[in-house]
Parts: C-alpha cells; sequence; structure tokens
C-alpha cells in the first residue's frame, strides 16, 4: 500500500516538473510581458502546488508525519502566486506596455482612458469616492 502511495506522489511530482518546465518553455518563446505572465503564474504556480502536494502525500501517507510546513507553503503559493502576476501586468500596462501586435482584443483600454480622464478633471488626483454614511 505505501508503495502506490509512493508512486502518487512520484506522479505528482513529475507532473509538477512538467508543468515548470512549460512554464519555463512560454517565458521564452511567448512574445509579450501579458503572455509571459500569464505562461508563469498559471502553469508555474500550478506546477509548485503539485510539486507541494506530492511531497505532502509522500510525507504525511509513506512516511507517516505531516508537515505543516508544506502545508503553509500550498497555501502561500496559492494565494500569492496569482495575485503577483494580476500586479506585474497591471503595472505593465498602466505603465503604457504595448501589447503585442497580433492581440485582437485591449478590454482595459477605455477604462484606463476614463479614469485618466477623471483624474485631469479633479486636477490630477485620484477620483475619492464619498465616505460612507453608515458608521
Amino acid at each position: 500500500m505505501n508503495s502506490s502511495f509512493g508512486l502518487l506522489a512520484a506522479v505528482l511530482v513529475l507532473l509538477g516538473a512538467l508543468l515548470s518546465l512549460f512554464s519555463a518553455y512560454g517565458l521564452i518563446r511567448l512574445p509579450d510581458v501579458y503572455l509571459r505572465s500569464h505562461a508563469a503564474t498559471k502553469s508555474a504556480t500550478l506546477g509548485v502546488l503539485f510539486i507541494l502536494t506530492g511531497a505532502f502525500l509522500y510525507f504525511s501517507l509513506v512516511e507517516g508525519v505531516v508537515s505543516v510546513k508544506l502545508l503553509l507553503g500550498i497555501v502561500f503559493v496559492f494565494l500569492t502566486g496569482p495575485v503577483a502576476g494580476h500586479l506585474n501586468a497591471r503595472a505593465a500596462y498602466r505603465t503604457g506596455v504595448k501589447l503585442w501586435e497580433r492581440s485582437s482584443q485591449d478590454d482595459l483600454k477605455q477604462a484606463l482612458q476614463q479614469e485618466r480622464e477623471a483624474a485631469k478633471d479633479n486636477g490630477g488626483q485620484p477620483k475619492i469616492l464619498k465616505e460612507d454614511p453608515l458608521p
């Protein structure tokens, strides 16, 4: 029974390594920062999660040791990886990094123009929302 759990853990680690390899390939081959950010965020996060989950399953099912550090690592990567990728792409977009010339849609262009116009109308300051009347 332990050998089947060890095999399951090894398969998860192998899948995680393959996903991380695909992520590295995407970082090299994709044409712009937004597509690269997507590759780094999605597949690398999933790859690391598979590797950590495989390690956790191995230690808990085969060795009989529950590692809180691995659980915290899984939660930390799951929460911070996508957020960091989103913030990097947002910062790139707001600083004017161009989309790939073959990109067919720019959903944020109009919203960003409206936000900048509202800031100009407000004397260069960002729009401040009214305070909530409820205590």
